[in-house]
């Protein structure tokens, strides 16, 4: 079983977010390394407290940053 974590940029708050509706995973840091680490500490846990066994990876969905400039 592998569980899927979107990650996105939120312009308006400028930070990345990390969301799993599955784990009931909701994050978010201004940096995109430190959320990253802050979703592989926090998944053990929610795996736990929503009783699901058999993960056998974490797939981290990327959408990209785009930056306009005039």
């Amino acid at each position: 079983m592998n569980i899927i974590i979107n990650v996105k940029w939120d312009n308006e708050a400028s930070v990345y977010i990390a969301i799993c509706d599955e784990l009931g995973l909701a994050l978010e840091s201004e940096s995109y390394d430190d959320l990253i680490q802050r979703v592989k500490d926090a998944v053990p846990e929610l795996l736990e407290l929503n009783h699901i066994q058999g993960c056998t990876s974490m797939c981290f969905l990327t959408s990209e940053r785009r930056v306009a400039c005039a």
